[in-house]
């Protein structure tokens, strides 16, 4: 076997042993599962989540997405926690204490301590017969019959499986709280995910010029309002109400059709009813409308009068395409 074919087989094993364990975890969503989901939900206190090694990284991405969704939670290293970290864990807190074998020394050492405290102790396991199974309040079951390490010895599938049952407490826990794409932008307000969620036109309007001429103006002037302006567009006004626009293609196009534009005005070469956008909408949901008629401008509007210009370029610059 070329060596290309046997990386090739090997990465396709691997997916496939992980999907076929993850794909049994369903068989472990029990009324157990449900009771854990209840007692966190009902918590006035943050969850804590603990594990050792591989575990202990798993434990850091629950905590990162958990807190995203809205539940207060913190990590804690099981080595650490009985050498002083154990302070780290209030009378109100609920204990997420995981791992594969449920019988590491050092959980062993930490279960009776969290015990001892009277917290909640949630076991997140493959083994529910191991020390931390037996001991704790409630049992969420990771177990997967075997790694996709060849060897069946690194952290492979027990560890995406782990993950998977964390997602899993996490998006339940999302669905009771109602937690909502605005509460999602209140916890995520930077780079482009954040920016999709919160910017609106207003913001990037209020960045940009304003470019605008009347449709009498001179269309040497209104080529002048869209160089000076650097938006590649200007509005047609009259009245202070929208009558059209002009854009860069508008005037390639005059230049094609006209030998001599002495004497052309704004009004002869505008493109009547531009599209335009209110100035509160989300920015992303500007970007959909330049993508559905393939446009690179929008005239945004503000009570019906006219606020200013969204271009693509100031939505690439912001990161939302």
């Amino acid at each position: 076997m070329k060596l290309s074919d046997q990386i090739i087989s090997t990465a396709k094993e691997t997916i496939s042993n992980e999907a076929d364990a993850i794909a049994n975890l369903e068989n472990f969503i029990d009324e157990e599962f449900t009771k854990a989901v209840e007692i966190i939900y009902k918590s006035e206190g943050r969850v804590v989540v603990t594990g050792i090694g591989k575990s202990a990284i798993i434990a850091n991405k629950i905590v990162a997405t958990l807190n995203s969704t809205g539940t207060p939670s913190i990590f804690m290293h099981a080595a650490d926690a009985i050498h002083g970290d154990l302070g780290i864990v209030q009378n109100d807190d609920i204990v997420i204490c995981i791992s594969k074998s449920g019988t590491s020394p050092e959980i062993q050492v930490l279960v009776p301590l969290i015990k001892n405290f009277n917290n909640t102790l949630i076991a997140l396991t493959g083994n529910r017969e191991s020390f931390l199974g037996k001991e704790a309040d409630f049992v969420l079951n990771c177990y997967v019959e075997k790694e996709a390490c060849p060897n069946n010895l690194a952290p492979t599938t027990s560890t995406t499986a782990q993950m998977v049952i964390g997602d899993a407490l996490a998006v339940c826990l999302l669905n009771l709280r109602g937690f909502s794409s605005k509460d999602f932008a209140k916890y995520h307000p930077g780079g482009s995910l954040g920016k999709k969620l919160y910017l609106r036109v207003s913001d990037i309007t209020s960045q940009n010029m304003i470019p605008q001429v009347s449709p009498d103006t001179d269309v040497a002037n209104a080529i002048i309002e869209i160089s000076e302006k650097m938006l590649g567009v200007t509005a047609v006004l009259e009245n202070d109400e929208i009558v059209g626009i002009i854009t860069d293609g508008d005037i390639r196009r005059m230049l094609k059709d006209h030998q001599e534009i002495k004497g052309l005005k704004a009004k002869d070469i505008m493109s009547e009813n531009p599209k335009t956008i209110e100035q509160d909408t989300l920015a992303v949901e500007a970007l959909d409308v330049l993508e559905k008629h393939q446009i690179s401008q929008l005239l945004a509007v503000e009570n019906g009068k006219y606020a200013g210009v969204v271009h693509i370029h100031n939505l690439i610059r912001e990161g939302i395409l």
